[in-house]
């Protein structure tokens, strides 16, 4: 009966209200004049009759009926009033006909507030009743840079294309990594088939993820989806059924759960950074032995040792490690061939029973936390930086100490002050690795100015071209040869003069000792307990201090200049030397940092932009060659878009 209907309403109401009273918050509906002024809301933009989904209308428009109801719309007034008579009524007319005549909302910040229309809302949310049509009148927030305001512009943008208006993320960027997710190009409009079908994915999914407690948490339904499809891809989504999405999901759930963690990232640096004594020493002696004879280690390759000086660099950290540690361990390489299955190689990995197992590119992360979610009890680590995966441990070098030194050196030895640098791709690291290049050059020499390009874009050999053509005489290029294929023409700190082109210093990336320092972790139980101590995704983040990274000289080298290098080695293991030093300033003249003080890790690892005396621009999406946007959707930098507009640039340093 539509009477007993509202005696259960009360109570939720009365629940509700007593739970906000609690907590120091208001019992009642918010009212959007309260806290947008009239003159905003009389400017709001028509957007006619739109389904909208009832869990985002939170209040009303103007005070009149805000303290009738609850603040979770059911109502408060006593079961004798004129109120409680119309919201049965209208109970009744609902399960007998049903609501079909539509409200009247505001819609602010994706969130909607009811100017006619309350006691159907309350009736409807009371049935649990999934949505609702509405006249919608749009209120724009002013863009002042905060992120949720650039979150809620971003679904503008995604609504527009999908039409979609019940998805929503935390974080920025989201919007745009599901259209990548499911196969769209960045401005790419929806079907209507597509959009019924993914309405009904949405649904079950989020029937699965309440029932794992997702309520709970303060990410989002979309943020878990998103997490979700990364994992097991759209497709196999849209075939699943509500057990089969309840089981995968629970694998995932502590992935999920990190979400929700202002800082999802524990990074571990040297041995340094548990002692000034040397950790080595308390792990060698003595080495525990672990629970099988031997240890499988795979190296899995996205392409072969002939071919790519990256691979080429890993393998010879495989056979470096199965030197040290001779019968102790067992490693074996998995190449993937061009266009192979990268999820089948990690898989054949896991059936030859390896215990650990090294994906040696970030194009590998799909697959490796796919890997790492289904098979818990093996150890998946990727190469790659910034991956806030619970599920899977990611390994890279703090490559920007040794451009730093280079940079330094550059500084000294030029006398026109410029200088080249050429970049590969813009992902996580490699931005870093620019700025502590300028940076060091600009100790040196402060008038110096490092002109950047990009082989992604123009291809290696057209990159260093443009930089000789500026009258670089000193460039920064491709750390380690890329054999068949390579177009460039030199390799690391390189000096040109009267056409001619000589390599004075490297950059040198040792995988074999990183290698090392990783297994005798498995060994000594570190990195177990290292995984089970922390509930936040695992980075290891290794520099000059424990040997993964270095700097050569060539012969020619004057020693006066070998000495500096060598000054600033020693300095910055010892964290004498600091790369970046603040205050930074930036291309655009913003100034990052206090005075005297290091960026922290997290704040090195993210940078999106460059520093002042870095002379180009990160480019965009379009840009890049194939690979360079195959690198770019798997590690690119957060700033990274697929299109810029003339709002989201700062200057120079326009994505």
């Amino acid at each position: 009966m539509p009477e007993s209907y509202y005696k259960e309403a009360l109570k939720a109401a009365q629940k509700e209200y007593r739970s906000c009273i609690a907590k120091g918050e208001s019992p009642f509906l918010p009212v959007l004049d309260e806290f947008l002024s009239k003159k905003t809301t009389s400017t709001g933009i028509e957007l006619g009759l739109v389904q909208i989904p009832l869990d985002h209308i939170v209040g009303t428009k103007t005070k009149g009926r805000s303290n009738a109801f609850a603040a979770n719309f059911m109502p408060i007034l006593e079961e004798d009033t004129e109120f409680a008579v119309k919201w049965s009524r209208l109970c009744d007319a609902h399960l007998n006909e049903g609501i079909h005549d539509p409200i009247k909302v505001y819609e602010y910040m994706n969130r909607f507030y009811v100017e006619e229309g309350n006691k159907r809302v309350s009736v409807l949310k009371f049935f649990k009743a999934d949505s609702i049509t509405a006249n919608v009148t749009r209120i724009l927030p002013e863009r002042t840079g905060e992120e949720e305001v650039e979150i809620y512009y971003e679904y503008l943008n995604f609504n527009k294309l999908s039409k979609i208006n019940f998805l929503e993320f935390s974080e920025k960027k989201s919007y745009a990594e599901l259209q990548k997710a499911l196969g769209k190009d960045a401005d790419e409009s929806w079907s209507e088939d597509e959009q019924k079908e993914f309405s009904s994915v949405y649904y079950h999914f989020r029937k699965a993820y309440k029932s794992k407690g997702g309520d709970k948490l303060n990410s989002t339904i979309g943020d878990a989806l998103l997490r979700y499809i990364k994992v097991y891809g759209y497709d196999k989504l849209k075939k699943e059924d509500d057990s089969e999405i309840k089981k995968n999901l629970a694998k995932m759930w502590e992935d999920v759960a990190l979400q929700q963690d202002e800082e999802p990232i524990e990074i571990k640096l040297d041995p340094t950074e548990e002692k000034k004594q040397s950790v080595l020493s308390k792990v060698l002696p003595v080495m525990p032995v672990i629970s099988s004879p031997v240890l499988k280690v795979a190296f899995v390759y996205d392409g072969t040792p002939e071919s790519s000086g990256w691979i080429h660099e890993h393998e010879k950290g495989r056979k470096y490690v199965q030197q040290v540690f001779e019968d102790k361990i067992k490693t074996k390489a998995y190449i993937i061939a061009k266009d192979g299955d990268r999820m089948q190689a990690i898989e054949d990995a896991v059936k030859d029973k390896s215990d650990i197992i090294f994906t040696t590119t970030p194009r590998l992360l799909p697959e490796s936390l796919r890997a790492a979610v289904e098979h818990p009890d093996k150890i998946i680590m990727n190469c790659s930086l910034n991956k806030s995966h619970r599920y899977i441990r990611t390994y890279y070098t703090r490559m920007y100490e040794a451009k730093f030194i280079l940079g330094a050196l550059a500084g000294s030895l030029t006398e026109s002050g410029k200088l080249g640098y050429v970049c590969d791709y813009p992902i996580y690291g490699q931005i870093a690795q620019i700025n502590a290049f300028a940076l060091g050059a600009q100790m040196t020499n402060p008038r110096s100015k490092v002109y950047l390009e990009w082989s992604s874009v123009k291809g290696a050999k057209e990159a260093d071209l443009a930089l000789r053509e500026l009258g670089a005489k000193y460039i920064s290029s491709q750390d380690t040869a890329r054999f068949l294929n390579d177009d460039r023409n030199s390799y690391g700190l390189s000096h040109i003069s009267g056409g001619k082109t000589e390599s004075i210093a490297y950059p040198v990336w040792r995988w074999g000792v990183y290698y090392e320092e990783i297994l005798k972790r498995v060994f000594s139980k570190t990195l177990k307990s290292e995984y089970e101590s922390s509930n936040k995704a695992l980075n290891y983040f290794l520099g000059l201090s424990a040997g993964v990274v270095d700097v050569v000289y060539s012969q020619s080298l004057a020693m006066a200049s070998k000495r500096l290098c060598d000054l600033l080695k020693e300095s910055i293991k010892n964290d004498v030397c600091i790369p970046f030093l603040t205050p930074l300033i930036t291309q655009s003249g913003k100034e990052i940092g206090e005075t005297q003080k290091s960026l922290s890790l997290d704040q090195i690892i993210n940078m999106d932009y460059l520093v002042e005396n870095v002379v180009g621009s990160i480019p965009r999406y379009e840009e890049l060659s194939e690979i360079g946007k195959t690198t770019v959707d798997m590690a690119g930098i957060e700033k990274f878009q697929k299109t810029s507009t003339a709002s989201d640039s700062e200057g120079g340093e326009s994505v």
